[in-house]
């Protein structure tokens, strides 16, 4: 059986157990996650929120992580701007980025989702509008969501990863894991 842990990552927080900024273990997963030889299934920015997976084994981690197992990854990103029809469409179709055309992604526009409050805050502007929305893609190009959604003119204020594969990060508060075995 592997080891597999669901932990909710904070804003501010790296994917990865040392190198914190001038040695602060604060900055990091091991802060959070006090758990011997697990590993990061793949990166979320440290400016990013939301489900990242650790393991203990190779195999599961590569199938989670390596873009040529296409596993679905889920993100609810608040934008700025109004995410209308045709840059939905473009996101659907795929999107040119300076190292190639992503993948056709599952996007659509959706509702405020109840989400836990952010530390710090996203920066509220009067004047400027913002939306949310649900993107689903199978790979994992460096900062892909928030480079796709620049690309359609939304650029992303808050990234929350919410899904990977079968599993999400549903009843988990920030800096909150849960166990499995797989």
């Amino acid at each position: 059986m592997s080891r597999l842990i669901l932990l909710n990552k904070p804003f501010g927080v790296q994917s990865q157990f040392s190198g914190g900024a001038g040695g602060d273990a604060r900055d990091t997963l091991a802060h959070l996650v006090a758990v011997p030889d697990v590993y990061p299934a793949g990166r979320l920015d440290k400016d990013s929120e939301g489900l990242l997976l650790l393991t203990d084994d190779g195999r599961l981690q590569a199938r989670i992580a390596e873009p040529r197992h296409k596993m679905p990854k889920t993100y609810l990103a608040q934008v700025e701007g109004v995410a209308d029809e045709p840059a939905l469409a473009q996101l659907r179709g795929g999107v040119m980025l300076k190292d190639g055309m992503t993948r056709p992604a599952q996007a659509e526009a959706i509702e405020p989702p109840m989400l836990w409050e952010r530390d710090p805050p996203v920066r509220y502007r009067k004047t400027v509008p913002d939306s949310w929305l649900s993107l689903t893609i199978t790979e994992g190009k460096n900062r892909q969501v928030r480079r796709m959604t620049a690309a359609v003119g939304l650029p992303t204020l808050r990234l929350v990863r919410w899904r990977v594969g079968d599993w999400t990060a549903d009843g988990l508060a920030p800096g909150e894991w849960r166990e499995l075995y797989v």
